[in-house]
């Protein structure tokens, strides 16, 4: 047994220099910190800059002009003097009704006028003759006096039938239905055969003006009160235009920006939002009535606006925004954030970060309360 001690020892001697080695590892040396040393990270440089503020707002489209086509007279539609889905100019014939009973009623109106006519030259005459017969007392003031008011008469009956005549007329003329405006015009109602009314509910068919489009928007009545204590407390400058862009239902961006043109001046009590609308010019006829649409509205323009990237920004267990930023000793240091919106990929910072702070935004998942970073700034902020 004594011969077999001094191959133990040596042994147990080999085994704890080989886990001291283990224990140091490739990277380790005297004083080195191998896996443990400063973690890269990717950083943007916070800055304030002037941030133009938006609503994202959801709407339909509507016709800038409708216009529903109903007859003016009674009749029997003859004749249909347009293609459906076409383009009408304002005053082109649309629908004929058949025009043989006001032809007719023009015709009795103009051979009354001509009959009052007729009497009242027989009693201009008249009324003429006595008026020098008075003068001589040749006849009594009286049949005088009878004259000159039959003449009145008379001359009134004219002018009545002048009137019957003109209403003959328009009647006759309303028996060709026009375009009241341009526009693009829908199905019809009727066809040749028809019986239509005068005034009647259903319209014979709608033209619609596309040449612009309204798009009828609605914003909580509590998102227009901060913007209006935002301006009045002079965080925001005045929106340089009122300008609105369309996002279309198949996600594509319409190429054209577009007016605001009114607010309305009454919350509806049932959602509690207030009614916007923006005017679009549509000269390829793109946007059609009826359509939803995603708005993107100019509300003001933040002086001092800061800017960095979503993927910064994350949500401690208290639903606080949370984002890491290189402090003193180049140790990651975490902070609560306040945050307003979203503009394109990036969170508009309200509080919780000052000009020049380096905010992490790549590594962060090897990242750890002060632990030290390596910094590397991943290109300037947009």
């Amino acid at each position: 047994m004594a011969f077999n001690r001094p191959r133990a020892a040596a042994a147990v001697t080999l085994g704890a220099i080989a886990l001291t080695l283990a224990a140091c590892g490739p990277g380790k040396g005297a004083g080195g910190m191998g896996p443990g040393g400063p973690t890269p990270v990717g950083v943007v440089i916070a800055k304030t800059e002037p941030v133009t503020l938006t609503a994202e707002l959801t709407g339909r489209t509507s016709a800038y002009l409708v216009s529903e086509v109903r007859p003016q007279v009674s009749g029997i539609v003859i004749a249909r003097l347009f293609q459906e889905g076409s383009q009408v100019r304002a005053g082109q014939a649309l629908y004929q009704i058949d025009p043989a009973p006001y032809q007719a009623a023009a015709n009795s109106a103009a051979a009354g006028l001509a009959q009052a006519q007729a009497t009242a030259t027989a009693a201009k005459l008249k009324a003429d003759r006595y008026k020098g017969l008075v003068a001589i007392n040749a006849v009594s003031k009286q049949d005088n006096d009878d004259a000159q008011a039959a003449y009145l008469q008379a001359a009134a009956n004219v002018a009545a039938q002048k009137a019957a005549v003109d209403q003959a007329r328009i009647n006759l003329g309303y028996t060709k239905v026009f375009a009241p405006i341009s526009g693009r015009i829908g199905k019809s109602s009727v066809t040749p055969g028809a019986l239509v009314t005068a005034s009647q509910a259903t319209a014979l068919a709608t033209v619609q003006n596309l040449d612009k489009i309204y798009v009828d928007l609605t914003q909580s009545s509590t998102e227009l009160l901060k913007l209006k204590r935002d301006l009045a407390a002079g965080h925001l400058g005045q929106s340089g235009s009122a300008r609105v862009t369309l996002t279309l239902e198949d996600g594509s961006a319409y190429p054209t920006a577009g007016r605001l043109e009114f607010s309305d001046v009454t919350v509806d009590p049932t959602t509690g939002s207030v009614g916007l609308r923006a005017t679009f010019d549509n000269p390829n006829g793109v946007l059609l009535p009826g359509m939803y649409v995603r708005a993107s509205l100019s509300k003001g323009v933040a002086s001092s606006g800061m800017l960095i990237p979503q993927p910064a920004v994350s949500r401690d267990p208290k639903g606080n925004a949370t984002a890491f930023v290189v402090g003193a000793g180049g140790k990651a240091e975490p902070r609560v954030l306040t945050v307003g919106q979203t503009i394109g990929d990036k969170w508009l910072v309200l509080g919780g970060l000052k000009p020049g702070d380096q905010v992490i935004v790549e590594g962060l998942q090897k990242v750890q309360p002060g632990a030290p970073v390596k910094a590397a700034v991943i290109g300037a902020q947009r």
